[in-house]
């Protein structure tokens, strides 16, 4: 069983694998399951997942009405061929985006690593799909690849909001869903290793600061951010970017700089975003006095 990034990238190395069967060769000896089992396991999430993005771009409104829109918004300006940061990257953003505004409206998302950053992993992968062709089984292989590299992160630092800051939710599946897509495209495992750190240093410090409390502003336009970044991230570690900071480190990072961020900052609803004029009115709009 590897408990860090350095322990998995050395057993694919010593043991030619890849990330994705280490992964399922350790739940397999976790939950007793058969591969076959482990793998319809996936496919239900992976499922759930097509479901919310479908429902998203489909157009969906929150109960507040502060959040839902905006994925169909996108999807329409990608059609006009006019976007800006190209087809794959903004296909993903809009998935990110349907995702979580399906969180927003309390339909039903998988939870990858959280609710609150419920889009990355989905809005990338099924935005890479048109380009990398990828089958079903591959993937399948791309959850198990993001939820190796969430595996150390929930051990060794957290995933939690209320803990860490919105690094610790949108970073984790941001540098999640990096790490997955180096795979999925054909890189390597310590690639994939270099993705997740260069992406989740890109997010360190990020606050979790949500209106009036309630998982939708900022949160997910952070999904949005999230996915951007993973595929960024990734195509800087394919063209063969290293990260100077290794990859458990940077997680040792995230997690102290989580330890030492403000209470106000931690998803308490009281500061960043959520204290500004704008964001205690529309906590008085929703909520009252």
């Amino acid at each position: 069983m590897f408990k860090n990034v350095k322990e998995l990238i050395e057993k694919c190395d010593n043991e030619h694998k890849a990330i994705h069967e280490v992964m399922l060769e350790q739940e397999m000896s976790v939950s007793g399951l058969t591969r076959e089992e482990v793998y319809a396991y996936m496919d239900k999430n992976l499922q759930t997942m097509e479901h919310a993005l479908e429902e998203g771009l489909n157009g969906v409104s929150s109960k507040t009405g502060l959040t839902g829109g905006d994925a169909v918004l996108i999807k329409r300006y990608l059609a006009t061929g006019q976007a800006l940061s190209g087809v794959t990257l903004l296909d993903a953003v809009s998935k990110a985006v349907a995702t979580n505004e399906v969180n927003a409206a309390m339909g039903k998302i998988c939870a990858t690593p959280t609710a609150g950053s419920a889009g990355v992993v989905p809005g990338v992968l099924f935005g890479l799909e048109p380009r990398l062709h990828p089958t079903r089984r591959d993937m399948l292989n791309f959850l198990l690849t993001a939820g190796a590299f969430g595996f150390v992160v929930a051990n060794n630092a957290s995933i939690s909001g209320a803990a860490g800051g919105c690094q610790a939710e949108v970073g984790s599946a941001a540098a999640m869903a990096a790490a997955a897509t180096v795979e999925l495209a054909g890189g390597t495992p310590q690639q994939s290793a270099e993705a997740f750190a260069i992406c989740l240093k890109n997010m360190l410090g990020l606050v979790c600061d949500p209106v009036a409390g309630l998982v939708e502003v900022p949160c997910v336009k952070r999904n949005a951010a999230g996915a951007s970044n993973a595929i960024v991230s990734a195509d800087m570690a394919l063209a063969g970017v290293t990260s100077r900071i290794p990859t458990d480190e940077v997680i040792e990072a995230m997690y102290k700089i989580g330890q030492t961020m403000p209470s106000a900052l931690r998803e308490t609803g009281r500061g960043g975003l959520a204290g500004t004029p704008t964001g205690q009115r529309l906590k008085q709009q929703i909520f009252g006095d």
